[in-house]
């Protein structure tokens, strides 16, 4: 359902010290939302759900936010170089499209359930919401899958282990919610006029299990980064196929701005054309001088 911390050393949550803090404050935003998330499923058991599907909400949003920021850290470890994923398809396939994937898949959801809020009992409304439900659930899957796919040859295989506890209750939960949304769509689909109540018991309670399995990933993650942080990044695995070597030199051979503006100004000095010596004609000699030259001989 989110990407969350990776293995690899590149990644920058924020510049300088800062970035552990802000790691912690991403890992922190996802558990309090699959929190969210399974209290606003288990209030869908009361006969008024509208508190629960507002919770819903307010955790799906966060999780979208997470999976922004998740983005937009792996984007600024590569200085926005999106040319390096031609060296490195892990970092295009993983580091890339999973929080893209994960966002769309957790938006869908998002609306889907606003749709039921602004236009209760609309029958075409109740339709694609009824297909957003299922249409998020398998994107979180295929992201949970592309995650799971996450090679490291370098990295420490305690990291290593940590990793795969992240995405095994990653992708459960995620099996579980599209699997749910299936059946529920098959329950609804005959029906109209459900609003607020589109969603059935069977989706609720295998929404709940889902939603553990996204707690029990987003604890995981916590415990992970917590380990990583105390590593220091030793441990950690690099770019690969010359990725990490090209965005090494990239950085390295930045120009200092003074340095730049010296180079330019004796590249424009060597453009100009050379002067035109002029030749002036020899002054004069004096009378007396004349005179001392011709005694002297």
């Amino acid at each position: 359902m989110v990407k969350l911390a990776s293995a690899r050393e590149f990644r920058t949550y924020g510049p300088g010290l800062t970035k552990n803090r802000y790691e912690y404050i991403n890992a922190g935003l996802y558990l309090i939302g699959s929190v969210l998330l399974i209290w606003g499923l288990v209030a869908q058991l009361s006969p008024e759900g509208r508190l629960g599907l507002l919770l819903a909400m307010t955790a799906l949003a966060m999780i979208v936010l997470v999976n922004l920021h998740d983005l937009f850290a792996h984007l600024v470890g590569i200085d926005f170089r999106l040319s390096l994923m031609a060296f490195d398809l892990q970092l295009a396939f993983v580091e890339f499209a999973v929080p893209i994937i994960q966002m769309f898949g957790t938006l869908l959801p998002f609306l889907a359930i606003f749709f039921l809020f602004i236009q209760e009992g609309s029958v075409k409304l109740e339709k694609h919401a009824l297909n957003m439900l299922v249409a998020g659930p398998v994107l979180w899957v295929m992201g949970s899958i592309h995650n799971s796919c996450q090679i490291y040859e370098r990295a420490d295989a305690h990291v290593q282990i940590l990793q795969q506890c992240v995405y095994v209750p990653f992708l459960l939960g995620s099996l579980s919610f599209m699997l749910t949304a299936v059946l529920n769509y098959q329950e609804q689909s005959s029906e109209i006029h459900h609003g607020i109540h589109l969603l059935g018991r069977t989706w609720i309670w295998l929404g709940i299990f889902g939603s553990l399995m996204f707690f029990i990933g987003g604890l995981t993650n916590l415990i992970k980064v917590f380990k990583m942080q105390q590593m220091n990044g030793i441990r950690l695995e690099k770019l690969r196929g010359g990725a990490h070597e090209r965005l090494e030199s990239a950085r390295e051979g930045q120009v200092p701005l003074i340095m730049e503006q010296h180079q330019t100004i004796s590249h424009h000095h060597q453009q100009q054309p050379p002067e035109t010596k002029v030749t002036l004609p020899p002054l004069p000699t004096p009378y007396k001088d004349v005179l001392i030259g011709r005694t002297g001989s």
